[in-house]
């Protein structure tokens, strides 16, 4: 297995330094336990590490909305498949649109979750950057977009809820893309999405981008993993379009309000998946683990919910996504 270089964050840099000569610190302990004060010493590495998690946790809690879009970026947070194989108790990947493309940044596939057949589609990054060029960042294209419509139709026809996993800073905006339908490919997700019968959840577990996001996240419940960020632009897109200024992109981020807790506020997703401290590229598996006990409970209660209820609800909840009240405003 080949080891992959992960790009420190600014922002974290410090608190690595410590706990790495805390690290140190407790090696040399540990490996010469020869002075007879050792009980104090030891004492002070405890409350050492004390400080150090009130530290982390501190520092996560206090992210800026740009300091969360780089730390989803980072190349070792799990991407949809890592989810799939851990979540699902078995699982197969199914290839292509049946129109001549099989579109690697999106994969799609059938597995079992709680002993209940889903269907289950998502955007993929790469690991490094062959990767990454192979999986085109985790951008789809027309094709990924028509292969994840099958496979829906597919859920549908056999009453297979679906479960899909948004991580893409937009859809593919080549002008090969645009020469084979990108928008109305994702249109047409749009559209059908409403009309399923079966359960859908969505969850947002890195980036989610534009329309490339919104072609697979028409949900009954919509999550959002605790850092992930959900944005009709990204902040360096916005900063471009608004400032044509790169610099401006912290700003940005702030004004798009791309956040769990702000898109929560708003109306936008339904719940919030808690992370570990760190991301879930810190312990992968306790994310794993909260997402997959999260949907379970979510899926559960949508089964248990007739089609058509299902359907109306699933209509409100977008058609009231943006609405707004006036009241005149009333001086003393």
């Amino acid at each position: 297995m080949v080891s992959r270089k992960v790009l420190t964050l600014n922002f974290l840099k410090p608190v690595l330094e410590f706990e790495f000569r805390l690290k140190q610190l407790e090696k040399i302990l540990y490996s010469s336990n020869q002075f007879g004060f050792s009980g104090l010493i030891e004492q002070e590495i405890k409350q050492l590490q004390l400080e150090l998690s009130n530290l982390k946790y501190n520092l996560f809690n206090s992210l800026t909305p740009f300091q969360r879009l780089h730390l989803v970026r980072q190349s070792d947070r799990p991407t949809t498949l890592d989810y799939v194989s851990s979540m699902m108790d078995e699982w197969v990947e199914l290839h292509g649109d049946r129109g001549g493309t099989n579109d690697s940044a999106l994969v799609t596939g059938i597995g079992s979750i709680d002993s209940k057949t889903v269907i289950f589609i998502g955007h993929q990054r790469g690991k490094d950057t062959n990767d990454n060029l192979i999986r085109n960042f985790g951008m789809a294209s027309p094709g990924g977009y028509r292969k994840a419509l099958r496979l829906m139709k597919h859920a549908n026809r056999f009453n297979f809820p679906i479960l899909t996993f948004i991580d893409t800073p937009g859809a593919w905006a080549g002008i090969e893309a645009e020469e084979q339908g990108q928008g109305e490919a994702i249109a047409v997700n749009l559209k059908e999405m409403f009309s399923f019968d079966v359960p859908i959840i969505c969850t947002v577990i890195g980036e989610g981008g534009s329309g490339g996001a919104l072609g697979i996240g028409v949900g009954d419940i919509v999550l959002m993993l605790e850092y992930a960020v959900y944005t009709v632009a990204t902040p360096e897109a916005c900063a471009a379009i608004l400032w044509k200024d790169s610099t401006q992109s912290p700003i940005a981020a702030e004004s798009l309000k791309i956040t769990s807790s702000d898109l929560k506020l708003l109306g936008i997703i339904d719940d919030i998946v808690k992370e570990p401290l760190g991301g879930s590229q810190a312990y992968p598996h306790q994310a794993f683990a909260s997402l997959k006990q999260t949907i379970i409970v979510k899926l559960n209660v949508l089964l248990s919910l007739p089609s058509e209820k299902r359907k109306k609800m699933r209509y409100h909840k977008f058609r009231k996504i943006g609405k707004f009240y006036e009241s005149p405003l009333i001086l003393s």
